[in-house]
């Protein structure tokens, strides 16, 4: 860590010992952690308090902890067939199911809220992360009294996770359809969706109806031929070959 990130974590570490933040640094950046109750009071500090002059919020992004470290894909070692993909899915977004019991639980909050910022001023940067109380129903406080810009930003978050802003003044979809059921970037939510959208000749309209994709597993297969291999393929031929 850089002297100035160093001094940056100390003063970020005496400052919100008391609203129980959490520091953490990790290739060369910070990320602070706060409990949802203390949001605003954090975001005014990191705006306006010396030291920090966080005066440009970068971005908003919604995070989903639904599975996390979870992967299908097995690249370090091959075999004959190829890099597995296992057919027995690991995770269930590629496939499409009601059985909520199905549904793997993760531990501690799901959602989160990760806020980046920039100090132009003092030439700094800072990750705010906030995780929402509530799995079923994630609220966290709007910060565009804070920062204007977060208006689209908690928008876009609350569109693909779902995760509600109070207080936020026109809280409403900004990507996908007006009628868009379901949020598509939480986990749970199906690689292939749940509608499907075409055009209708006979009604000469736009209509939508259940997606017809069949879900599927490719697995690539890695063919060889070179001599490394030649004694293999030749134990696989007949004997009267």
């Amino acid at each position: 860590m850089s002297e100035r990130l160093e001094k940056l974590a100390a003063r970020l570490q005496e400052r919100f010992k008391s609203a129980d933040g959490k520091l953490v640094s990790a290739f060369g950046e910070l990320t602070l952690e706060v409990p949802a109750a203390a949001l605003i009071d954090t975001a005014q500090a990191l705006r306006d308090e010396d030291g920090f002059g966080f005066e440009i919020l970068i971005d908003v992004c919604g995070v989903d902890y639904l599975e996390y470290g979870v992967a299908e894909w097995s690249t370090e070692q091959s075999s004959n067939q190829g890099f597995s993909r296992g057919v027995e899915k690991a995770s269930f977004g590629r496939f499409t199911f009601d059985d909520v019991d199905d549904r793997r639980t993760c531990e501690g909050p799901r959602f989160a809220v990760v806020y980046h910022l920039l100090s132009v001023s003092l030439n700094q940067r800072l990750r705010l992360r906030v995780f929402c109380e509530d799995n079923e129903f994630p609220v966290v406080a709007s910060v565009t009294g804070v920062w204007n810009c977060a208006d689209w930003y908690e928008r876009e978050a609350f569109d693909l996770y779902g995760i509600m802003f109070e207080g936020h003044p026109d809280l409403r979809r900004i990507l996908t359809d007006y009628g868009f059921v379901g949020h598509p970037f939480r986990k749970d939510f199906p690689l292939v969706g749940h509608v499907e959208m075409r055009y209708d000749p006979d009604q000469a309209r736009v209509i939508y109806q259940p997606v017809t994709i069949e879900p599927r597993v490719l697995v690539p297969k890695v063919i060889r031929h070179d001599h490394r291999y030649s004694h293999e393929s030749a134990e696989e031929k007949p004997a009267d070959a």
